[in-house]
């Protein structure tokens, strides 16, 4: 049996209950599947209270003029650096606590029962990992991971915040606001003076283990999700809109190769064209109730 987390629906998107037609139909979908290949977005952790970027009305996007990180910034600027991990240092306690909600843990409980083969999550959150998942690859990533640039070293993000707070002890900063990669937003005035910390091993530079916007997937992750799916008989998106290419590559390769696909997302997404089955649903409402 599954326990069930009261959802947090701050930044969920509005939609109407689960359609019983619709909800058939997704039970014979899953049904059907032998080796069903999962992929989820966002969507699936705003019932855990993380906000996404592209929801109508909720999303970071519809609320905020703020945009996250990118790649080639990071890299090259010291202070774009600096800012980050400030707002992140100070978002990180909140970021880091949150559990995962009903959708994650009837995904993991079809993986103990044979039913899901892989597992794709864009999220970099790690909630499904909390959940139990293990036949799982984080695309995007994980920010409870942080890596040299220079010497590849690895450290947990818990270990580098105790590092943060012994470089900054009297700093202080009020969040306002956090964003689904564990950002908050600061001014330039809040961030000036946060020290941060650089490899112990060889004084490079500290780089969360995500993929920043503007960054690509390593190819070699990219080859083995395409195995996976090669591997797999029918393909399940929950909670993405696809609009980052890096995901929507493999629901066009599942298309080529003719595999059924559901999508289960509040909202238009990329693939409802060529879907078998578009649901518009809360994945937290609607996966519980298919068996």
């Amino acid at each position: 049996s599954v326990s069930r987390p009261s959802p947090n629906l701050t930044f969920v998107p509005a939609s109407l209950p689960p359609d019983p037609a619709k909800v058939e139909e997704l039970q014979h979908f899953v049904s059907n599947s032998k080796r069903l290949f999962v992929m989820t977005g966002a969507g699936i952790s705003t019932e855990s209270g993380i906000p996404d970027y592209r929801s109508e009305g909720v999303g970071l996007y519809a609320r905020t003029d703020r945009r996250p990180v990118q790649h080639a910034e990071f890299i090259r600027s010291a202070s774009a650096r600096q800012r980050y991990w400030a707002r992140n240092f100070v978002g990180w306690p909140q970021f880091s606590s949150y559990q995962p909600n009903t959708a994650h843990l009837v995904l993991r409980d079809w993986e103990k029962l044979g039913k899901v083969h892989w597992l794709v999550t864009q999220n970099v959150d790690a909630l499904h990992t909390k959940a139990g998942s293990q036949r799982m690859t984080e695309l995007h990533g994980c920010t409870h991971r942080v890596f040299c640039l220079a010497c590849g070293d690895q450290i947990l993000r818990s270990e580098l915040q105790e590092h943060f707070e012994a470089l900054n002890p009297t700093w202080k900063a009020e969040a306002l606001g956090v964003a689904p990669d564990g950002d908050v937003f600061l001014t330039d005035e809040q961030v000036c003076n946060f020290q941060v910390p650089a490899c112990r091993k060889c004084g490079g530079i500290l780089k969360p283990d995500v993929t920043f916007f503007g960054d690509t997937v390593s190819r070699e992750k990219v080859n083995f999700v395409h195995q996976r799916l090669a591997e797999s008989d029918s393909m399940l998106v929950a909670g993405s809109s696809m609009q980052v290419y890096s995901g929507y590559r493999f629901a066009l390769a599942a298309q080529e190769k003719q595999l059924p696909i559901a999508v289960l997302n509040i909202g238009p997404t990329r693939l409802d064209h060529f879907a078998s089955l578009k649901l518009n649903s809360r994945c937290g409402e609607l996966l519980p109730l298919i068996v």
